[in-house]
């Protein structure tokens, strides 16, 4: 395999991509089927804010392997049922050994789940308020190159998502939090110019209907 300063990898397949896989079987998989693809699920969205923000200080491919493990100890991400852990339900996940046992994010996604109700509630799914903050092409670079993603591990809309979301007490939800959502949600395509998978998220985006 080999990467050059484009960022781009081009694996044994002869097929080129963005580098971060590094080839992996299960991350290559993520990178090439679920990152960057546009979702409007509820659940499958409150799944991904809390494993980024899991993710803080650590490794994506640390979270994606215990990600079974979080499935099973949250309920699959229902938030209506994770709403309801109690300060035993807290206990059980901190002595869970197959999941990130950091009790201020278990705590912050037992909280993010009573706030994800309420979003549910005035604005009829966790989607149509995320899919909103779409950024509009004038927000968006030219060209996504290695340039741009080094340059920018926030945007301009990644802090205003924070911010509305830390007003409606959110947690674990910075601007850098945001961002990684934001890409791997698909409400931007940050798949790099020459990626194999650019032009065909391009061609879903497209297709896509945003949730109202």
């Amino acid at each position: 395999m080999a990467q050059d300063n484009t960022g781009l990898l081009t694996g044994s397949d002869g097929i080129t991509r963005c580098f971060w896989h590094g080839n992996l079987p299960d991350y290559l998989h993520y990178h090439d089927h679920e990152w960057g693809r546009p979702v409007a699920d509820d659940r499958r969205l409150f799944e991904k804010i809390c494993l980024e923000g899991f993710q803080s200080g650590l490794s994506w491919l640390t979270i994606l392997r215990k990600r079974e493990n979080f499935r099973e100890a949250f309920a699959g991400f229902d938030f209506d049922k994770v709403a309801a852990f109690t300060d035993e339900d807290v206990e059980r996940l901190v002595a869970n050994a197959g999941i990130i046992r950091h009790r201020g994010k278990i705590v912050s996604t037992i909280n993010n789940a009573k706030r994800a109700c309420e979003m549910v509630d005035e604005f009829g799914s966790l989607a149509a308020w995320f899919w909103k903050f779409e950024p509009g092409p004038k927000e968006r670079p030219a060209v996504v190159d290695m340039a741009h993603l080094r340059a920018n591990p926030t945007t301009a809309v990644s802090i205003r998502i924070s911010k509305e979301l830390k007003k409606r007490g959110w947690t674990f939800v910075g601007p850098t939090t945001v961002y990684a959502l934001m890409q791997a949600m698909g409400l931007v395509n940050d798949h790099l110019e020459g990626c194999v998978c650019r032009e065909q998220v391009e061609k879903e985006r497209k297709a896509f209907k945003r949730p109202k």
